[in-house]
């Protein structure tokens, strides 16, 4: 079978062992690459750089010395690390280059990194500190990380050193990731500020019925702004059942389903994803090369997973639960820290996001979670959800 063709669910050998290409010169490394299929580009939005469609996340880290997903990916085109300046405890950016300047590519790949602070002074000390850790005089790409409201994108000091941080080549590009209730809000922002050049937000099967978030998209697109998708798995559910039934559906895992869905909507120029080994490197990459869409059949499984799961994926939508607990909980937040202790086996990470969060934002005392339960509109049982996190993570 060709290398890209994909087969029913199976890992394509897609070159060999990765320690191997790991070991290569760059010379070789570079030989190794143009023998092997790349995956597809597509342009960012304003930037008018093409990237690859499959992004590699780096939330959980990377290994230490030399990541072989990274080389893996790198053989096919994979040429973009997404990082942040608080993802591993620090250690994601430092990592993701040393492996890169390993394999000699530290100057050939795209990275991204993002601040949590989302001041003037905040960003600019973060940028100064994420060049630090890469070893490289400029960043592609520096967002706000995880934005939730307007303020900062009007905020006329922070534009004025974005601006500056431009001329001065510490940055290419600038933008805002944003997965909280108000996705919808912040992408219409986006596409009236001409300093934001691309944004990343939450985008998945989940959300294909949503008129109200496909017409920011459109707005977000008509104006040029790059769209990335993440958060693509809609949630990791580990519901085996239901997952076994959508996969008896098509050639596809649930997981290569759910980025070919999000691939097949021709506005967002990447999905990036967390990979936490070797295969799924390979199987993302295996969907990213497939040039079949997924067939009507396949769209209406993966549907039919999405109903089967709903209740137990939060969209982190504070508004409607937190608002109903009357209490300064940080729902969205401490249910997401949750999905990576339970389903990602990030627990280490998880315990130590949770308990960073402010104490009033994780204090259940006084908060009506009967009445945060009944306000999910999805059904989600925010109360168990919140007793749980608060046992395993607090």
């Amino acid at each position: 079978m060709a290398e890209h063709d994909l087969s029913r669910r199976n890992v394509l050998a897609l070159g060999g062992a990765a320690s191997a290409v790991a070991l290569l010169g760059e010379r070789r490394a570079a030989a190794a690459k143009k023998s092997h299929p790349q995956v597809p580009r597509r342009v960012l939005g304003k930037t008018g750089q093409k990237i690859p469609i499959l992004l590699v996340g780096g939330g959980a880290g990377f290994k230490a010395k030399l990541d072989p997903r990274i080389s893996v990916a790198l053989r096919h085109g994979v040429d973009y690390i997404d990082t942040a300046r608080k993802y591993a405890g620090g250690r994601s950016e430092p990592r993701a280059a040393e492996t890169l300047k390993r394999l000699g590519a530290l100057d050939k790949t795209w990275i991204t990194s993002k601040t949590g602070h989302w001041t003037a002074d905040g960003l600019a000390k973060d940028v100064d500190a994420t060049l630090k850790n890469i070893g490289r005089s400029k960043v592609d790409l520096y967002f706000l990380h995880g934005l939730d409201e307007l303020g900062p994108l009007d905020d006329k000091a922070l534009i004025k050193t974005v601006e500056r941080l431009k001329k001065e080549g510490k940055i290419r590009f600038f933008g805002f990731s944003c997965h909280a209730g108000n996705v919808v809000e912040l992408l219409h922002a986006a596409s009236k500020r001409s300093f934001v050049d691309a944004v990343m937000f939450r985008y998945n099967f989940r959300k294909y019925g949503d008129k109200e978030l496909h017409r920011a998209i459109d707005a977000a697109h008509k104006a040029n702004v790059g769209l990335i998708a993440m958060k693509t798995q809609a949630s990791e559910i580990g519901l085996e059942d239901a997952i076994a039934k959508f996969e008896k559906t098509g050639k596809y895992n649930k997981y290569q389903a759910a980025l070919k869905a999000v691939w097949a909507d021709q506005r967002i120029s990447a999905a990036v994803s967390h990979m936490e080994n070797i295969r799924q490197v390979k199987e993302n990459i295996a969907a990213a090369l497939d040039k079949k869409s997924l067939t009507l059949g396949e769209h209406k499984a993966l549907r039919r997973y999405a109903e089967a799961t709903r209740p137990h994926a939060c969209d982190g939508c504070d508004h409607h639960c937190g608002a109903a607990a009357g209490a300064a909980l940080r729902v969205g937040d401490a249910l997401r820290y949750l999905m990576y202790h339970d389903s990602y086996g990030q627990k280490a990470e998880a315990r130590a996001l949770y308990r960073a969060l402010p104490a009033e934002a994780r204090r259940l005392e006084g908060a009506d979670l009967t009445a945060a339960r009944r306000a999910c509109p999805h059904g989600v049982d925010v109360e168990a959800k919140l007793l749980r996190a608060r046992r395993v993570l607090g």
